[in-house]
C-alpha cells in the first residue's frame, strides 16, 4: 500500500512539473517573440545558442500574471535575473542588522561605478 502512494505521488509531482514547464515555455515563446533578444538590465543582446540565457522575469513576481501583452514581464539574463531576485533578500537582510553594528556595503567594487562618466566622454 505505501508503495502505491509513493507511485501516485510521483505521478502527481510529474504532472505538476509538465504543467509548469508548459506554462513555463509559452511564456517565454511569446516573450521572446515580443520583445527584443537584449537583456533589459545589462544590454546584452543574445541570439543562437546564447539565447537560452536569456529569462523572463516577472515584475509583479507572479508567474501566473502572464497577459498577452507581455505587460508583466521583461527579458533578462540569468545573471541580472538572479540578481533581481537576490535584491529583495538583500534588502530584507539590511532591514534584520541589529541596531549596533555598524553598516557597510556588502560589496567593496562596483564593475559599473564610473560607466555614466565614461559614457558621457566616450560620446564628446
Amino acid at each position: 500500500m505505501a508503495e502505491s502512494k509513493k507511485e501516485q505521488q510521483n505521478q502527481i509531482f510529474s504532472r505538476l512539473h509538465k504543467e509548469e514547464q508548459s506554462r513555463q515555455s509559452g511564456y517565454r515563446e511569446r516573450a521572446l517573440k515580443l520583445f527584443p533578444h537584449v537583456c533589459a538590465r545589462c544590454v546584452r543582446e543574445f541570439e543562437g545558442k546564447k539565447l537560452r540565457e536569456l529569462t523572463v522575469h516577472h515584475r509583479d513576481h507572479n508567474h501566473d500574471n502572464n497577459p498577452p501583452d507581455g505587460s508583466n514581464w521583461e527579458l533578462l539574463c540569468l545573471y541580472c535575473h538572479d540578481h533581481e531576485h537576490t535584491r529583495g533578500i538583500q534588502e530584507q537582510r539590511d532591514k534584520e542588522v541589529p541596531t549596533g553594528r555598524l553598516e557597510k556595503p556588502s560589496l567593496s567594487h562596483s564593475p559599473f561605478a564610473a560607466l555614466k562618466d565614461h559614457l558621457k566622454t566616450s560620446s564628446d
